[in-house]
C-alpha cells in the first residue's frame, strides 16, 4: 500500500515537472519568434472583441426596440368591439361608456382609462381651402395611458371634462400645418364643419412615432369625450384604453377587463382585449435571432484567426526540425512533443483571447463612463469568447503538434 502511494506521489511529481517543462518552452518559443506570434494573437483579439461587441451591439438594439415599444404606453391595455360570434346579421353590441367605468371599479389593478371616440371632420386650413382632420374624444386621463407628451400649453383636464368646454389639443404636425410653430398654436381656435369652435389648449406628440399605425394620425385633435357626444347619438365608444399599476399586472388585468365586458354584453359578442406583451415578446425574439446570426459570423472570424494559428505553427514546426530531432535523441517522448507545440498554440490563442475580451469589454464600459448611455455589457459573451478561443487554440493547433511529434529523429538531426 505504502509503495502504490509512493509511486503515485512521484508519478503526480514528475507530470507536475514536465507540465510546467512544457508551459517553460512554449513560452521560451513565444519570445523567440516574437513578431510572428504578437501578429497571430492580434487577429484573435480581434475576432474575440468582434464577438463581445457584437453580443453588445445586439442587447443594446434590443433594449432600444423594447423601450421603444414600451413608450407606446404605460403597461397599457386596449380593447374593443370585434362582432357577433355566431349571428352575422345579430344587432351590434358595441362598448359603451358605462363600461369604462365598470372597468375602472371591477379591476383593482387599474389606474387610468379613457373611451376613444373617433369623428372624421374637415377645417379651415386658410386660402378658402379646407383638410380632413381625425377628431378623438378623450378623457384626461388619456394623457397618462398614451404616454403623450405635451409640448405647449397643457392637457385638457377634469374641470374641462365636467364642464364640457370647447378645448382640444393637436398634434405637432398639425400645429406647424396649420399656424407654422408649436407654441403659436396655443390660444387659436379651430372651427369644424358645422361651426362649433374649439380653442387649442395645447399641443402633443406620441413619445415614440408611430408611423400613422396607431389610432393618432398625423393630423388628429384630442377633445374632451364629454364634448364629443354632442356628435354622436348614443355612448357607444371605438376602444378603450387602460394602463396598469405595474407590468406584472399586464396579463391577469387583460383577462380581467375581457370578463367584465363579457359579462356586462350578450354571449355570442366578441371583444378583443389585448397588450403589448405579445409584441415585446415577438421583438425581443427578432432581436436574439438578429444577434445570434452577427455572432455566427463573428464566429467564422474566430475560425479564420485558428486557420492563422495552424498556419504559422505549421511554419514553426518546419523551421524547428533540428530541434526536434535533438529533443527527441536526448529523450523526449513525442507525447511531450505534441505537447510542446499545442500549449504554444494555445497560448498564443488565449494571449490575443485576453486582449480581446479586455478591448471589447472596454468599449462599452468607456462609453457608459463617459456619456450618459447605460450600454448593456454581457459577461456571458466574455465566457464564450474566451473558451472559444482556447478550443480554437487546441482544434487549429493539433494538426502541427502531432506532425512535430512523428518526424523522425534521425531525419531531423540530418536536417538543415
Amino acid at each position: 500500500m505504502a509503495n502504490a502511494t509512493a509511486l503515485s506521489l512521484d508519478t503526480q511529481r514528475r507530470f507536475t515537472i514536465g507540465f510546467n517543462e512544457v508551459l517553460s518552452f512554449a513560452y521560451d518559443s513565444f519570445c523567440s519568434n516574437k513578431l510572428q506570434f504578437i501578429l497571430t494573437s492580434l487577429a484573435m483579439a480581434v475576432a474575440t472583441a468582434s464577438v463581445i461587441l457584437v453580443a453588445t451591439i445586439g442587447l443594446t438594439g434590443k433594449q432600444y426596440i423594447l423601450r421603444q415599444l414600451q413608450s407606446i404606453g404605460t403597461n397599457m391595455i386596449y380593447a374593443d368591439y370585434q362582432g357577433g360570434a355566431q349571428r352575422i346579421d345579430s344587432t351590434p353590441d358595441p362598448i359603451m361608456a358605462e363600461d369604462v367605468q365598470a372597468v375602472r371599479e371591477q379591476v383593482s389593478s387599474v389606474v387610468a382609462a379613457s373611451p376613444t371616440v373617433n369623428l372624421g371632420d374637415r377645417i379651415d386650413v386658410g386660402g378658402g381651402k379646407q383638410s380632413d382632420i381625425l377628431v378623438i374624444g378623450v378623457d384626461p386621463e388619456y394623457l397618462r395611458v398614451r404616454n403623450l407628451k405635451v409640448l405647449a400649453g397643457r392637457f385638457f383636464d377634469n374641470e374641462d371634462s365636467s364642464g364640457r368646454n370647447k378645448v382640444a389639443v393637436i398634434t405637432e404636425k398639425l400645429a406647424q400645418k396649420l399656424y407654422g410653430s408649436t407654441p403659436v398654436a396655443v390660444g387659436h381656435i379651430i372651427k369644424l364643419s358645422g361651426g362649433l369652435p374649439f380653442t387649442i389648449v395645447g399641443v402633443f406628440k406620441e413619445s415614440v412615432d408611430t408611423f400613422g399605425q396607431s389610432e393618432i394620425q398625423e393630423d388628429t385633435m384630442l377633445i374632451p369625450y364629454t364634448v364629443s357626444r354632442f356628435f354622436k347619438p348614443t355612448a357607444m365608444v371605438n376602444e378603450i384604453y387602460i394602463s396598469v399599476a405595474t407590468a406584472q399586472d399586464v396579463v391577469p388585468a387583460t383577462a380581467a377587463i375581457k370578463r367584465v365586458l363579457q359579462s356586462r354584453h350578450r354571449p355570442e359578442s366578441v371583444y378583443s382585449v389585448q397588450n403589448l406583451n405579445q409584441l415585446l415578446t415577438v421583438a425581443g425574439k427578432i432581436a436574439d435571432a438578429l444577434t445570434l446570426i452577427l455572432m455566427l459570423v463573428a464566429f467564422v472570424t474566430l475560425l479564420v484567426s485558428g486557420i492563422g494559428i495552424m498556419n504559422i505553427m505549421l511554419a514553426t514546426v518546419t523551421s524547428r526540425i533540428r530541434e526536434i530531432g535533438i529533443r527527441k535523441a536526448i529523450g523526449a517522448t513525442n507525447r511531450a512533443i505534441r505537447f510542446q507545440f499545442l500549449a504554444e498554440a494555445i497560448l498564443i490563442s488565449l494571449a490575443g483571447g485576453v486582449v480581446g475580451i479586455v478591448v471589447g469589454l472596454a468599449i462599452p464600459w468607456s462609453v457608459r463612463f463617459f456619456t450618459d448611455y447605460r450600454v448593456p455589457v454581457s459577461g456571458l459573451s466574455a465566457i464564450i469568447a474566451i473558451v472559444v478561443s482556447s478550443i480554437v487554440g487546441i482544434i487549429f493547433g493539433t494538426v502541427p503538434a502531432t506532425r512535430a511529434s512523428q518526424l523522425d529523429p534521425v531525419e531531423s538531426l540530418r536536417h538543415e
